[in-house]
């Protein structure tokens, strides 16, 4: 009896005691955001109302009553107020540089025809020095509401923008990128005359004399850029160093601004990379950014493997990707085909860069274990990607999950579609390009093959591929919101749908824009989820794009964008 009576007086002071040790023992949180309408994207606990965020990571997520025993006196508080709260925005092809770029130049997105075009060129003229280069993007013939007089093919001749800027070289980039155009005074500077040959991989756009009328399509737009490049590389080093620094704070700015957390991007140079090792290491870059580079093969053996970098910077920059290009974009007729162009049945597109190229390309990639992206817009092109990337991984059976991508993957043939999941090649998409090119499919491929094959999402997943979501920026939008809307609606010209059996769910295109960019990253367990342990990078948005009105998708606001448990975005 006097052992129990013992017994029982030691029983509560060890479990108090037990209770100060757990007490001590609880992490307590850095960041708790509460009351939230939470969106995880985690199968294990798909919806939760609270974050904890310790550091730059996940604490614990749950109800809010669990969640705010982990605070203390120094621990930030954030009521969500019953908001939307789901992963940051993963954009999984875009193009950082240029994005950054565009904010610094002419956006003509926005032109309506040519003849627009031509006054903010001018305007831009008055505004100008000397000789200084005008630059712009954006234009887009084929969404004008008339064609310009004279043109070839729908595109404009240089005589009117030549004659209001005939001492400042004019050179503005195609939306898709493919192609530019330039005034008299950029091709005099350029060399460029009536005998110039067309390029490989390129096209010199003629008038029925055989003169340049001022269109440079694909590898053509080398001969204006090399031009421009000469006078760029001519500035003092600290005026390059503020001018690219410059562009990455423009970049970063847009990102956040718009609920991206993380961005990949689709092409940098060595020196570039240099370039944001210094922002990261000065902290000037807030996004999460993984880079593919785009140097050329004999760059690429020389320098690649001091380039790999795997979350550098607390995880703000990776390279560890090659980008290269098979073909062009459907605007400008340089997608390539299997079969000629519906509205042009003597042109099936263009190879831009030889086979046998890229085929060394992926011997580098496989040998230093690099992934792969390769752009490839017509069926013909995602082919001989995927002939490529099938006779490389029967080469090397031993190298496992790489994880090599096609980037676009826009028009692809019925017979080639299973091929995805089963070599197990990401289809890196930008489902906005289908809402912004569904007025010119048609007429470009004809209705067979357009409803065949093209953005052909549901056809993809459901044989087991892969689909992740950017936006190409700034070919489109970089915002997220419009290219959701664009990926469960497939809506464009205010009434029409472009094959709406192909639409994403509102869940299917959340992982596409999350959990599956992460995967195409190979950051999966760093990112893209609200779960334990990972990255604390979120979004809150005004509406719920789960379950609000299809209508009020495109009104959603970002009210905040937090990355590594910081909130680098507020809205207004």
């Amino acid at each position: 009896m006097a052992a129990i009576k013992k017994l029982s007086v030691l029983i509560p002071l060890f479990l108090l005691f037990t209770n100060l040790l757990l007490a001590q023992a609880k992490e307590s949180a850095d960041f708790i955001l509460y009351n939230g309408n939470i969106f995880t994207l985690d199968s294990a606990m798909p919806n939760a109302g609270a974050i904890a965020v310790k550091g730059d990571k996940i604490l614990a997520v749950g109800n809010n009553s669990d969640i705010l025993k982990l605070k203390d006196k120094n621990t930030k508080l954030l009521d969500l107020k019953g908001k939307f709260v789901m992963p940051g925005f993963i954009d999984s092809h875009a193009h950082f540089w240029a994005t950054g770029e565009l904010k610094k130049n002419l956006d003509l997105s926005g032109a309506k025809n040519w003849d627009e075009v031509i006054q903010l060129v001018k305007a831009a003229v008055k505004k100008a020095k000397p000789g200084e280069w005008i630059l712009g993007r954006g234009w887009h013939q084929e969404k004008w509401n008339k064609a310009p007089q004279p043109n070839v093919s729908g595109y404009p001749f240089h005589d009117a923008i030549s004659k209001i800027s005939p001492n400042n070289p004019v050179m503005l980039k195609h939306a898709s990128g493919h192609a530019l155009f330039a005034n008299a005074k950029a091709m005099e500077m350029a060399g460029v005359t009536k005998n110039t040959p067309n390029p490989l991989g390129g096209n010199i756009l003629r008038d029925k004399e055989g003169n340049p009328i001022g269109i440079f399509q694909e590898n053509g737009m080398d001969i204006i850029e090399n031009a421009f490049q000469i006078i760029l590389d001519k500035r003092p080093e600290d005026v390059k160093k503020a001018d690219d620094l410059k562009t990455i704070y423009l970049a970063s700015k847009e990102c956040i601004e718009n609920g991206i957390t993380s961005f990949q991007d689709a092409g940098s140079f060595f020196y570039q990379v240099d370039e944001l090792k210094y922002a990261v290491d000065n902290n000037l870059l807030p996004i999460r950014l993984n880079v593919m580079l785009i140097e050329d093969n004999a760059a690429l053996k020389t320098k690649i493997k001091d380039y790999k970098l795997l979350g550098y910077g607390n995880n703000h920059l990776t390279v560890r990707a090659i980008k290269r290009y098979m073909d062009g974009a459907l605007g400008s007729r340089g997608a390539w085909f299997l079969e000629p162009y519906a509205d042009m049945p003597n042109q099936t597109g263009m190879n831009v860069t030889p086979l046998l190229s890229i085929n060394e390309t992926a011997e580098i990639a496989i040998q230093n274990g690099f992934q792969l992206c390769i752009h490839a817009i017509g069926d013909r092109g995602n082919r001989e990607v995927l002939n490529i990337y099938e006779k490389i991984f029967n080469k090397y059976p031993d190298k496992k999950d790489l994880r090599w991508r096609i980037e676009h993957a826009q028009h692809l043939s019925l017979q080639d579609i299973p091929r995805f999941a089963q070599l197990g090649v990401i289809a890196a998409m930008q489902t906005c390009h289908c809402t912004s090119d569904a007025s010119f499919v048609i007429k470009r491929l004809g209705e067979k093959r357009a409803e065949e094959g093209a953005y052909v999402w549901q056809k993809l997943m459901k044989s087991g591929a892969i689909i992740s979501n950017g936006t190409d920026s700034p070919v489109e939008s970089v915002n997220p919101i419009k290219n959701f809307y664009s990926a469960v609606t497939r809506k464009y010209d205010k009434d029409k749908t472009f094959y709406p059996d192909q639409k994403m769910s509102r869940i299917e295109a959340l992982k596409s824009y999350t959990i599956n960019g992460a995967y195409a990253s190979f950051e999966e367990n760093l990112v893209g989820r609200i779960s334990k342990n990972m990255l604390a990078d979120f979004v809150v948005l005004s509406n719920d794009l789960v379950n609000c009105k299809e209508d009020d998708i495109l009104k959603t606001k970002v009210l905040y964008t937090i990355i590594g448990g910081k909130v680098v975005y507020k809205g207004k």
